[in-house]
């Protein structure tokens, strides 16, 4: 698992297969502030990608960051973006509509974060499951 400090936030960095996985992204004792999701996510499968990111976020208490490219490549597979960004709880705070290049500015509040992880310690009772 990959995290970076960037200012006060810990970020966790990960490519679109990484999202299948649960235990690849177990935020333990929370390392991380922010989870993102660079991806070549195909439309086939949007459903899923707009299913995981939020129960990521649920998961590991922090924000999630879906980042799909748009576009065919050049095997012929279809990719409708559909970028977003959650909050903690799930919610979609952030979202670039299916099929549309575009940039969009979020503001992610590291005290609401840090607010909600104390009076909600989910965090506490999580396992430190550890790939080897």
């Amino acid at each position: 698992m990959t995290i970076v400090r960037y200012k006060d936030w810990n970020i966790c960095l990960q490519i679109c297969y990484d999202l299948r996985f649960p235990v690849w992204s177990r935020n333990v004792n929370n390392a991380y502030d922010l989870l993102i999701y660079m991806a070549n996510w195909p439309d086939p499968r949007i459903n899923v990608w707009n299913t995981l990111l939020p129960a990521r976020a649920i998961e590991n208490c922090c924000y999630v960051c879906g980042v799909n490219r748009v576009g065919t490549d050049g095997m012929g597979l279809v990719y409708s973006g559909c970028s977003s960004i959650y909050d903690p709880k799930g919610d979609r705070i952030a979202h670039a509509p299916k099929n549309k290049i575009m940039t969009r500015t979020c503001v992610l509040d590291k005290g609401s974060l840090d607010r909600f992880r104390e009076k909600f310690p989910v965090w506490k009772d999580a396992d430190s499951f550890q790939i080897i």
